[in-house]
């Protein structure tokens, strides 16, 4: 039964009850006077009026509060190494820089993103390459942000964007170049053409990203034919390693040669002076010669063919005697030069006793000598008779 049907003898809901005859809606005053009430701010006053100031405010005091509360919160702070993309109910404003700032709550937004870290994305799969073989590749890309808004708003999502981007360079790379070059000498060109045709594809998008490093970590053939490679490969490090070897050693020996080279120059060179300076000496000394010759011809004669017969006698151990017819009287011979070659030869035969040339030789001398001396002395009686 309804609250306002006849016969209903309950409370209805405006009224206190069933005898009160008022069935409007409870006074606002009424209801605000007994919250101060229950507060302890009904006690000073009294009536209408009273109550009524009262829950002002308790309006007034809310709203102040709710006032600073979404002050403080619009307080934001962007780190030195965060660029802030600021949006309004959606929409890009602007980008801000490191510090603290304001933006009006439930207004503004402020996205931080870190534009100095650099991130890294990995790819790896099994590839077919040029010449149909399969190779497990691994590859990492390294990376900075260096527009934040064309980061978070280009595309859905920029990171993945980029994964998908870096597989697809590598799958286009691998599938260009042959295995043997994949996993020996071709690292490197692998690397640079995998970083090119990556920036190449992620240009259009503007993905507000800039690619610092591509590194190629590893690039394993099939498990079956791993051994044969590994063999392979190492085969190829020792062709490396003889060359670098062979390199060191050019570089030590040609060094040596040209010193050689320089050397045996300057003293051909000193020989060529030394040589000339000879010749030109001689030459003078004859120059000079010529004016005495020309005075006196025998005279100059006899005195060079004595100073050459000087020079050739000093230089060797004959004995040279004059036995020539009228030569008078008897001529003794000691042979000093040889006598002193035997004692030295017997020094040296002391030592070593195994060696007899040298004392047979020097009796053949004695021999000569002696035979030389008798032949003198024989002629120099026939002289005599």
């Amino acid at each position: 039964m309804a609250w306002n049907e006849p016969g209903n003898k309950g409370n209805d809901p405006w009224g206190s009850g069933g005898g009160n005859k008022n069935q409007g809606p409870p006074d606002l005053d009424d209801i605000f006077r007994n919250l101060a009430k229950k507060f302890g701010g009904g006690k000073g006053g009294s009536g209408r009026n009273s109550g009524s100031n009262i829950g002002g405010l308790g309006v007034v005091v809310l709203f102040v509060l709710a006032a600073v509360i979404w002050g403080a919160s619009g307080f934001y702070t962007i780190q030195e190494a965060e660029r802030g993309v600021v949006l309004r109910f959606g929409q890009y404003i602007e980008e801000t820089g490191p510090g603290l700032g304001w933006r009006p709550t439930f207004v503004d937004e402020v996205i931080p993103v870190n534009v100095s870290r650099v991130a890294s994305i990995p790819a790896n799969g099994s590839m077919l390459t040029e010449d149909e073989n399969v190779v497990r590749v691994e590859m990492e890309v390294q990376y900075r942000i260096t527009d934040a808004y064309r980061y978070l708003f280009s595309v859905t999502d920029a990171n993945e964007s980029l994964s998908e981007a870096l597989d697809s360079a590598l799958r286009y790379v691998i599938g260009h170049t042959e295995m043997d070059d994949i996993l020996t000498t071709g690292r490197e060109k692998v690397r640079q053409d995998t970083r090119t045709e990556l920036e190449r594809i992620i240009e259009p998008y503007n993905l507000g990203l800039t690619v610092t490093d591509v590194n190629f970590k590893a690039a394993r053939p099939p498990e079956e034919v791993k051994d044969a490679f590994d063999d392979a490969i190492a085969a190829q490090e020792d062709e490396e390693r003889f060359v670098r070897e062979a390199e060191a050693y050019a570089r030590e020996r040609e060094p040596k040669a040209r010193g050689t080279v320089k050397r045996m120059e300057q003293e051909a060179n000193a020989y060529k002076q030394r040589v000339i300076l000879e010749a030109e000496g001689k030459v003078a000394r004859f120059e000079k010669l010529l004016p005495e010759y020309q005075a006196a011809p025998k005279v100059t004669r006899d005195r060079l063919y004595i100073e050459a017969m000087a020079k050739v006698y000093g230089n060797t151990s004959k004995v040279l005697l004059d036995n020539s017819e009228g030569a008078g009287g008897n001529l003794m011979y000691l042979p000093l030069d040889k006598m002193m070659n035997n004692q030295q030869s017997t020094m040296q035969m002391m030592p070593n006793m195994g060696n007899v040339q040298q004392p047979v030789s020097n009796v053949g001398q004695n021999s000569t000598v002696n035979s030389t001396s008798t032949r003198g002395m024989r002629g120099d009686r026939q002289g005599r008779n």
